[in-house]
């Protein structure tokens, strides 16, 4: 099997003194394994970082067996944000995100799409906001819509809205700006609790029924912000 495409590395460990296993988010063929000969070299790792967008050419003699990568750059995207230590780590946590949550060799345009998005979010103002519903586009598009308006409650509280979600042991808040999108002024607290909540959301519903803990990638972001 041979094939050519566009992807996004997500994630890369050492095979061997001169050679990386790689995993590509591709356009067509989804997330695929591949090993990259050469891939410690300096003329080929430095565009070797987690986030970069690359043209794979793919080959292997059996499904059954790990194929190879051949690799060019398409766009360094990561090193623009290599002074600014809170958008590289968001860069790592997203791209963990869709290593851990995508099947292998299953192609979804949307998802690659998403990830043409994310690093056009990076250079808005409002990132943080814009990437939390990032994070809630990626786990309706797997399967897990939080779908947050069908299930908050509206309460005036000192002449202020609050939106709530009421189970039979917690009664939660939401933050406001997760229903209403169209609230910019957000403060610091407020953008931590909604990635806490798509956090909780993460191991109750999709990690922790497969014995999987949450990212520290995802943890090492967070505590970044605070």
């Amino acid at each position: 099997m041979n094939w050519d495409d566009a992807g996004y590395l997500i994630s890369k460990n050492r095979y061997s003194e001169n050679s990386i296993i790689a995993e590509v988010f591709t356009e067509n063929h989804g997330k695929t394994s591949g090993i990259i000969f050469g891939g410690t070299s300096k003329k080929i790792k430095n565009y070797l970082q987690i986030g970069n967008k690359i043209h794979v050419n793919y080959n292997t003699k059996s499904p059954t067996r790990i194929g190879y990568f051949k690799v060019e750059i398409l766009k360094a995207l990561t090193p623009l944000y290599f002074d600014d230590s809170q958008k590289l780590s968001c860069i790592t946590s997203a791209m963990n995100l869709i290593k851990l949550l995508t099947a292998e060799a299953q192609s979804n345009k949307e998802i690659f799409i998403l990830i043409d998005n994310f690093f056009n979010i990076l250079n808005l103002d409002n990132w943080l906001k814009e990437y939390i519903f990032w994070e809630l586009e990626l786990l309706k598009l797997l399967g897990y819509d939080l779908e947050l308006r069908k299930m908050v409650e509206k309460e005036i509280i000192n002449n202020q809205i609050n939106y709530i979600v009421k189970t039979t042991n917690e009664k939660k808040i939401i933050p406001n700006f997760l229903i209403d999108r169209s609230i910019s002024d957000i403060d610091l607290k407020s953008l931590l609790k909604g990635l806490k909540l798509v956090s909780d959301y993460l191991e109750k519903s999709i990690l922790k029924p497969n014995n999987i803990n949450l990212p520290t990638s995802r943890l090492d972001f967070i505590n970044l912000l605070k």
